[in-house]
């Protein structure tokens, strides 16, 4: 199916989202601050910005959560799985880039002694598998 906007506005909406304060990053903190936890943001700790800047940082507790978009970090689900038709290749490079950058910084935060959680945009849909996993995660020793 031919894309039904023209170049200029397809650029100017994919122009308008951000990787920042997203509705699902702004679920999870509600939903986090209301029981009780307390968190800095986007990769902010004492000692300063943390290699791919989590969404939210628990320092005193040495852990981090990455709320990723299923589409944008090409997660397994059906939403991460869709392929763009139009400039397919520029899709196919930008995605399995941020895959592999994703992979990198997980491993220098582990490295660095940080525990880290990936929530994917499609899971925060049953919130009480979600409650559940966010409550293992920062319970754990």
């Amino acid at each position: 199916m031919a894309d039904r906007l023209t170049p200029e506005r397809r650029s100017w909406n994919m122009s308008r989202i951000r990787g920042k304060n997203t509705k699902p990053e702004m679920l999870v903190r509600r939903f986090l601050h209301a029981k009780g936890y307390r968190y800095r943001l986007h990769g902010m700790a004492s000692g300063g910005k943390l290699p791919g800047r989590p969404d939210l940082v628990f320092a005193s507790r040495r852990k981090v959560i990455f709320i990723n978009g299923c589409f944008w970090h090409f997660h397994e689900c059906r939403v991460g799985q869709h392929a763009p038709k139009a400039n397919a290749d520029f899709w196919e490079t930008k995605r399995n880039t941020t895959r592999k950058r994703d992979a990198e910084q997980r491993l220098q935060l582990e490295a660095s002694g940080w525990d880290v959680l990936t929530l994917w945009e499609c899971e925060l849909k049953n919130l009480t598998r979600l409650e559940h996993r966010l409550d293992e995660f920062l319970s754990a020793g």
